[in-house]
């Protein structure tokens, strides 16, 4: 039996997020305490008390979403035993931090960072993102492909499971990509209220500044494997795993990819560590046989 830790990206955040977490372990609240100083701002006042709007602001969202994960795996001591983590998309740094290749002050600066490239490069190029229901990929791939051909980007995001296809670019492109899709047979198409296009062609900014970041912080051999989701295989060279971290910004998410390489290399159970229940919902989608239940 083994045992595949997976920790949720942005979009899994809620009010009073992490407060139970907070009064009732003392390690988590250490890990709060600790992410207060680095980041220079109560960020635990905003999870335990903030709107869902204020939550929503990516330089919270980011940090806040792996500072829940992080310290949650904390609170697991000893029955904390992987044999493989992954992380969607923002959750990889929190993978990252499980599987000991960074430390947790290293990777919230990075968590921190990439939230702060992300705005800027979304204040650069106003942009958006879609999810396209009930489609068959490759047909997405080639709508995408064809409206970006003619000058408008947009590009498949995030595999998130069978039907379920994210697809990110401008403004533009994603309006005439999801009525496009629909006319192909989409069942919804469905534009996301998120602040730009994430893991398109359109962060490469972001990319740039996240690189040097990625490039000067020390990363560690890990005790598991990650899967990583610009590859969707096991990796556990440091210097793979940071190329790949940059590369995700622009790349998309392949997450089906990653949980069925998963399941392929004996993953029996999948325990979601950090807010929310949204990854292990498409885990089952992916695989219905799978074990997949919150930390």
């Amino acid at each position: 039996m083994k045992k595949a830790y997976i920790f949720p990206g942005q979009g899994s955040q809620f009010p009073g997020m992490g407060k139970v977490l907070y009064e009732t372990n003392v390690q988590a609240k250490t890990l709060f305490e600790s992410a207060n100083d680095i980041l220079g701002f109560r960020i635990t006042d905003t999870m335990f008390s903030g709107t869902e709007e204020e939550l929503k602001q990516t330089r919270i969202t980011q940090p806040a979403v792996f500072l829940h994960s992080v310290a949650q795996a904390a609170t697991l001591g000893d029955s904390f035993s992987p044999n493989m983590v992954a992380g969607h998309s923002l959750g990889e740094f929190s993978a990252l931090v499980a599987n000991k290749t960074l430390s947790f002050e290293d990777a919230l600066k990075l968590v921190y960072k990439r939230a702060m490239a992300m705005q800027k490069a979304c204040e650069l190029n106003p942009s958006t993102m879609a999810a396209i229901l009930n489609l068959d990929d490759a047909i997405v791939e080639k709508i995408c492909a064809d409206i970006t051909a003619a000058g408008n980007v947009v590009v498949a995001a995030n595999y998130n499971c069978p039907g379920q296809l994210v697809i990110s670019g401008s403004m533009e492109g994603i309006a005439i990509a999801c009525e496009q899709l629909k006319a192909a047979g989409a069942k919804r198409a469905l534009v996301l209220p998120v602040g730009g296009a994430f893991h398109s062609p359109l962060m490469e900014p972001a990319r740039v500044e996240l690189a040097a970041a990625i490039n000067s912080t020390h990363f560690s051999t890990p005790i598991c494997s990650v899967y990583q989701n610009v590859t969707a295989h096991a990796v556990s060279d440091p210097g793979a795993i940071k190329l790949n971290l940059i590369a995700q910004l622009t790349a998309p998410v392949k997450w089906t990819q990653s949980v069925q390489q998963m399941i392929t290399d004996g993953a029996t159970n999948f325990i979601e560590v950090g807010p929310g229940k949204v990854l292990q919902g498409l885990v089952k989608k992916i695989n219905a046989s799978a074990e997949a239940v919150s930390a």
